[in-house]
């Protein structure tokens, strides 16, 4: 029996399996890689370190860029968690600097990573708006508001796509009772407002008497 032709073929195959499991290393641990840099990005932002944060971008976007040389075919699904921690971090950097929001093209990403790190940036938006609050920056935190509630009605009808998205119904279960959560804040901090401007009028009043 001539197994030569049987014996090439799995000769091929395995370089080619090979070559495959190199590059799911290599993703592997570039991904931890621009995940920090993301991680870290979110941290320096929220401190106000605009521009340090900016850096660690910059160092997210070139090291996925790297990844996708590698993550081809079958293994651009390794790419997608790396992939919506850049997306929460670029649009949280828009949002802090009051710049449009970039589109899934320009970042470079998949839909279901521009998905997911959408929904991952509601929490981020409560976290701002909470800071916003404490500050008596009432008006900001209800732009923060209307941006969790704008961005929930958008991705909210993303729920049929679970199946296709991983994580997505999960994800938007989450935003949904962000949205609800920060709803009573704001709406007890408008009440707090009414009550110490009916307690400053009437003091007003009482000086005038």
């Amino acid at each position: 029996m001539n197994l030569k032709g049987v014996e090439t073929s799995l000769d091929g195959i395995q370089k080619n399996l090979q070559s495959t499991l190199e590059r799911r290393e290599r993703i592997l641990k570039e991904n931890r890689d621009v995940i920090l840099s993301c991680s870290k990005a979110i941290i320096l932002m929220h401190a106000g370190k605009t521009k340090e944060a900016h850096v660690q971008i910059l160092n997210a976007e070139r090291g996925l860029k790297n990844l996708r040389k590698d993550g081809l075919g079958g293994l651009s699904r390794y790419l997608v968690s790396s992939e919506a921690e850049f997306v929460e971090a670029a649009t949280v950097e828009s949002i802090i600097l009051g710049k449009p929001l970039r589109d899934a093209r320009s970042l470079g990403v998949s839909d279901e990573a521009y998905l997911l790190g959408l929904l991952d940036t509601v929490g981020e938006l409560k976290r701002l708006l909470l800071v916003a609050l404490t500050e008596g920056k009432t008006k900001k935190a209800k732009e923060y508001f209307a941006m969790i509630e704008a961005f929930y009605a958008d991705l909210s009808p993303f729920a049929v796509f679970d199946n296709l998205v991983n994580g997505v119904r999960r994800k938007i279960d989450v935003a949904r009772m962000i949205a609800e959560d920060t709803r009573g804040t704001i709406a007890e901090e408008t009440r707090r407002e009414a009550l110490v401007s009916s307690i400053k009028d009437l003091q007003r009043e009482i000086r005038r008497k």
